[in-house]
């Protein structure tokens, strides 16, 4: 069997999906021919210009393409990446998918059109190309109905979710004809290349994403009349609090379109006769009314919510009264039940505090629960043979935290089903002799089988590293970290602080898995399963000793941090950190420092601390002026290296991508790596410890050989920072940073350039620093970050 590769991909449709599936594809470096239908018509600007019909055959694609690209935040990973994607139009460019590997149709949702399409299609793909569907709503088998046997054997559904960059999920849906070799291998293409949780459904109607999510929003729908709750309220219990994205219920409703919304509750009302909750999809009154009225959530610029210019003409956000179906301010709803629970940071914890609720909140999250958990019993083996692949789509498709199987097990299963009997739900009866649907042994998790009634491992998860699971293996912890034994004699360290700062606790705990991996282990890989790596130094602490003028005790953090991250660069053993979402400040000087970085494709990461008045004190300006000291070379005057390396500090930038990362200099080319899917990052770091340490590791020497330009340097920064000042696009605090800053990454006063230490710089990194403590500008910036998480422009 010949070895499949995608050269190259062809997308046929350009709507909203098409141009985003387009842009991922090139966003990781796939050519792509996207096509649409040409005009029919002209417009009356392109009349007035006296264009003709064949001018502007590629009008409908190019405004398409145009419109996603507009999108924030953005289809793909660098701007660069767009000129991957060529566009055309089915008249003149169909005979090009001859030279595709793979054929995406994302056409509208009509079986005839689709199929029409098909018959094109097929005088001009070549044997053996791979031929998906994106649809949603029609089953797969009967796409590729009259089409010939090699179409067929390699067509099958391939269920993106939207928008594609950013929602994991990838739905896989063959056809009894689809050959197995195809289904596997867009298994592991999505996961590897697309960075996907690729899920094989069964072609039953709205697959296993849809079917469950929109149930939980149409339940939501009844339980929220029945209790007389209203939208807001019902955002505020179903968001972040239960391990939900932040757009809740009615937001994401408002995002993913109403309509789109009551298509898909309809389809599955029409399509499954014996679904037992097929009353809980029927559409309220209210609902049917928003449609009628248009109101159909962003893309009318109306749903649920609604944006307005108020008096003062700032933007406002109003909320929907579905009693008079007037637009009203929003209401922040309080119960004791949320009050008690928002303080636990586990989610598991507060999951279990939740459901214990004795107020109106209280028995929401009991109904919400019972109901979505009988509701899962009954789709197996219906949807799917495994539990696990409905846990995984919910995760990957919906954004939830945790899945609904695992959300049961946290509650405990006999115990939720003797509560949800006595509440009048009925779960399936295969679910009477479970005690846990999931368990872990030897780091390794298995999954309840109801086909064998016994416990399986998931399969492909030897790729994953779940630092949870090493819980069984852990080496040392304090209250903020934990060390894990990773197998093959490498170490993960991860912590768990707010939003994962880096204070006391957590410099102990790098320092202690280093001193630990050096006397008897391969290797470290520094990593966390937390929304985001972290985002920086503990700003509290820098405030509070700042305030109090505790300039010792301040002097001495920062060292210490100082030392840490030098410890990362110079230890006996290979550290590996492997950074996701955000990874700032102190975060980012750590993965600087490292020996490699694995990062997930959507890390964002930068140095920010001039936003808040200071300057990176952790190694993070003593490292940019070491590697603009590394990037000069003959052919380029010596300050624009530097000049690059400064304003990228200077203006706080962080990369929207790991790939951007690249280009600001703080990922290395041919050196990091970026691994498109987030959950294999740690193995992919664990490999990389393994690999330096079989090529014979040895610990880098410090560094005595860094070139600074000193006055010349200084005077090429300082005219850049007054030109920025004059122009009004800096403060004049801000200029006082930006000299600190430039003073630091010249090396101070030199009459010439001169070869100076790491630690030379990082003496001077350090002084700077502690002198822009003390200044009350800084300080007002620290209190408003603290308070309100954005530092105040003074």
């Amino acid at each position: 069997m010949h070895k499949r590769i995608i050269r190259k991909v062809a997308v046929l449709g350009s709507g909203v999906m098409g141009s985003r599936i387009a842009c991922h594809f090139a966003g990781i470096g796939v050519p792509v021919l996207l096509l649409d239908i040409a005009p029919t018509a002209l417009t009356p600007e392109e009349q007035a210009k006296g264009l003709t019909l064949d001018k502007v055959k590629n009008r409908i694609v190019n405004s398409a393409l145009e419109a996603t690209l507009k999108a924030n935040p953005s289809p793909v990973y660098t701007k660069e990446a767009v000129t991957l994607i060529k566009t055309g139009n089915f008249e003149d460019n169909l005979k090009e998918v001859a030279g595709a590997d793979w054929i995406i149709e994302v056409v509208v949702e009509r079986l005839d059109i689709k199929q029409t399409l098909y018959e094109k299609v097929e005088q001009f793909r070549k044997p053996g190309t791979l031929i998906t569907s994106n649809t949603s709503g029609i089953p797969i088998h009967l796409l590729a109905q009259g089409r010939s046997e090699d179409f067929k054997k390699h067509f099958c559904g391939t269920h993106f979710f939207n928008p594609p960059r950013y929602l994991r999920l990838l739905e896989i849906i063959p056809t009894p004809d689809t050959d197995p070799e195809v289904t596997n291998f867009l298994t592991e293409y999505g996961d590897v290349y697309l960075g996907k949780t690729t899920v094989l459904c069964k072609d039953t109607p709205a697959f296993i994403a849809n079917r469950i999510g929109v149930y939980g929003i149409m339940a939501i729908f009844h339980l929220m009349e029945k209790l007389g709750l209203d939208i807001d309220t019902v955002d505020a219990l179903t968001g972040p609090v239960i391990g939900r994205p932040k757009s809740a219920t009615f937001r994401t409703a408002d995002v993913v379109g109403i309509d789109t919304l009551v298509n898909v509750a309809k389809g599955v009302a029409e399509h499954c006769p014996k679904d037992e909750a097929r009353a809980v999809f029927e559409i309220p009154a209210w609902l049917q009314k928003m449609v009628d009225n248009k109101w159909l959530g962003d893309k009318t610029k109306q749903g649920f919510f609604k944006k307005i210019k108020n008096e003062k003409g700032e933007s406002e956000i109003l909320t929907l009264d579905l009693k008079t179906f007037e637009y009203g301010p929003r209401q922040k709803p309080k119960f004791a039940t949320l009050e008690t629970a928002k303080p636990i940071d586990d989610l598991r914890k507060r999951l279990v505090a939740l459901v214990k609720g004795t107020d109106k909140a209280g028995e929401f999250y009991r109904h919400f629960h019972y109901g979505l958990f009988a509701y899962i019993s009954h789709r197996l083996p219906e949807i799917s043979d495994e539990l696990y692949r409905i846990d995984d789509a919910m995760m990957a498709g919906f954004g939830w935290e945790i899945g609904a199987f695992e959300s049961w097990d946290v509650l405990g299963v006999q115990t939720t089903i003797n509560e949800m009997k006595k509440a009048g739900y009925a779960p399936a009866a295969w679910v009477e002799n479970v005690d846990t649907f999931y368990k872990v042994e030897n780091g390794k998790r298995l999954f309840y089988d109801i086909a064998t009634k016994t416990y399986k491992p998931i399969p492909g998860a030897e790729s994953f590293i779940v630092l949870r699971n090493f819980e069984q293996q852990t080496v040392w912890s304090n209250s903020a970290c934990r060390l894990y034994h990773l197998g093959d004699d490498v170490l993960g360290l991860e912590w768990s602080t707010k939003m994962n700062s880096i204070g006391g606790e957590v410099i102990e705990g790098i320092q202690k898995s280093i001193a630990l991996a050096e006397e008897k282990y391969k290797g470290l890989v520094i990593a966390n399963e937390g929304p985001n790596f972290s985002v920086g130094a503990n700003v509290g602490m820098i405030f509070m000793l700042a305030v109090e003028q505790d300039f010792d005790e301040l002097d001495l953090a920062i060292r210490t941090f100082q030392n840490t991250v030098m410890r990362v660069r110079h230890s006996g053993i290979p550290v590996v950190i492997a950074p996701h979402g955000m990874t700032l400040g102190g975060g980012c000087e750590m993965s600087l420092h490292a020996d490699k970085v694995c990062a997930s494709a959507e890390t964002y990461i930068g140095l920010v601390e001039l936003g808040v008045g200071l300057i990176p004190g952790g190694g993070g300006s003593k490292e940019f002026a070491l590697r603009a000291s590394d990037d000069m070379h003959e052919d380029e005057p010596e300050t624009i290296t530097l000049k690059n390396r400064f304003f990228t500090i200077g203006t706080a930038k962080v990369s929207t991508s790991a790939q951007e990362a690249y280009g600001l200099g703080i990922l290395r080319k041919g050196h990091d790596e970026v691994v498109m899917n987030q959950g294999r990052r740690i193995s992919e770091a664990k490999r990389a410890v393994l690999d330096l340490y079989d090529a014979g590791y040895t610990t880098p020497a410090p560094r005595k050989d860094i070139k600074v330009l000193g006055k010349m340097g200084l005077g090429m920064l300082y005219t850049g920072i007054n030109g920025m000042f004059r122009g009004n696009y800096i403060s004049e605090h801000d200029v006082k940073i930006a000299h600190k800053l430039a003073w630091v990454m010249c090396g101070g006063d030199l009459s010439e350039p001169t070869l100076v230490s790491e630690q030379y710089l990082l003496d001077l990194e350090r002084e700077a620093f502690l002198s822009l403590a003390g200044e009350k500008k800084t300080l007002e910036r620290l209190q408003s970050v603290l308070k309100g998480g954005k530092p105040v422009r003074n």
